[in-house]
């Protein structure tokens, strides 16, 4: 019996820290301290150098992080593709897609930029059925941590 699922994808994003709050619950970090993720997805507005330093270790494979509105002077990209599996994915933090978090405008960035999922956050939120599916493209919203 094959005990091999696949690989663990970390979706996460809109820390602000420590702007809006000091640090991640601690349950959260007792979480994130595995070596079981093998790709961590953000959709930016880490807040601090010190996040995104904690986010960069902990994947063992992948680590795609873009820019928030509020992550000035922190180098990330505006989006990020990469794969995971068969998979296409994009990452765009979401406040460049107006409305925000519309889906439609969201499935039209998905199709710029040839993903077949793309995971977005800014709104706080997530979608009530978690992924939403619009003309082949999937969206996901992690929502804020």
């Amino acid at each position: 019996m094959s005990t091999d699922f696949g690989e663990l994808v970390l979706l996460i994003g809109d820390f602000h820290t420590p702007t809006r709050a000091a640090d991640i619950p601690a349950c959260f970090k007792e979480l994130l301290n595995t070596d079981k993720i093998s790709t961590v997805i953000c959709t930016g507005n880490v807040g601090s150098t010190a996040v995104l330093e904690r986010l960069r270790n902990i994947p063992s494979k992948d680590c795609k992080i873009v820019a928030g509105e509020t992550d000035i002077g922190m180098d990330l990209p505006e989006t990020s593709v990469t794969y995971v599996g068969d998979f296409k994915l994009g990452v765009i933090h979401g406040h460049q897609v107006m409305p925000w978090g519309d889906p439609i405008a969201l499935a039209k960035c998905a199709g710029r930029l040839g993903v077949d999922i793309l995971v977005s956050g800014h709104t706080h939120r997530t979608h009530p059925s978690r992924i939403v599916e619009i003309g082949g493209k999937y969206l996901i919203n992690p929502g804020s941590v």
